[in-house]
């Protein structure tokens, strides 16, 4: 168990963290156009793989724009997503180590 004071840290910084990605990627005047990324930029900015982003566009928790062949992802769509998961709102599994089949725990 972590002592609270640490644990109040983490939040802290984590809190943080999340305004300054909400800030990146919203737009900033009203009626400004939403910006576009590709597949592998927006992965970069969300600081997940490929793998993780298709399966976060499969379960519907995250907006997409098709341009002919090309998925693209608006900015917005990624805010929205990133304030979803600091809620805890999405109900996927937190991302943590996984114990190898036979290891002590």
């Amino acid at each position: 168990m972590m002592p609270a004071e640490r644990e109040a840290a983490i939040r802290s910084a984590v809190d943080q963290l999340v305004s300054v990605l909400l800030a990146a990627v919203t737009p900033e005047p009203a009626d400004a156009p939403d910006r576009l990324l590709s597949i592998p930029a927006a992965a970069d900015l969300m600081s997940i793989g490929r793998t993780r982003l298709y399966a976060e566009l499969d379960a519907g928790r995250l907006r997409v724009v098709r341009a002919g062949r090309r998925v693209l992802i608006p900015a917005s769509a990624i805010g929205e997503w990133i304030a979803a998961q600091s809620s805890g709102a999405t109900g996927t599994a937190p991302v943590g180590r996984r114990s190898r089949p036979g290891a002590a725990s």
